[in-house]
């Protein structure tokens, strides 16, 4: 018996760190997606998601700077071919970018699609 609590114990353990992720779709409104267009200013490969900033300029010529959170974490991302590496040279600053869930360079190349579920 006590083989069997202690194995339960282990694995509750183990566990929580599971229960502890957001998840995307939880912290964030999917049906009220929106493009914006704007230049990169930075980005941040990092866990648990990568972060996209673009400076914005809205119909009167006011630029406000956008923080965007990947939908895709890093792994995801190295699945899709991304790297550290890439990251900087794609997206350095200066470069015309972005939309929330999909990442579109100035030539028009989707970058990633994060929006797949």
């Amino acid at each position: 018996m006590r083989k069997v609590l202690r194995a339960a114990i282990v694995v509750c353990v183990l566990a929580v760190p599971m229960f502890a992720h957001h998840g995307t779709n939880i912290s964030y409104d999917r049906s009220k997606a929106m493009t914006v267009k704007g230049v990169v200013t930075e980005f941040h490969y990092a866990n648990p998601h990568p972060q996209l900033y673009v400076d914005v300029k809205d119909d009167q010529g006011k630029v406000t700077n956008w923080g965007c959170e990947i939908a895709a974490n890093v792994y995801q991302l190295s699945l899709a071919g991304w790297s550290r590496q890439r990251s900087t040279t794609e997206l350095k600053a200066g470069t015309p970018a972005a939309l929330l869930i999909k990442v579109v360079n100035d030539k028009g190349q989707e970058l990633l699609n994060a929006g797949a579920e």
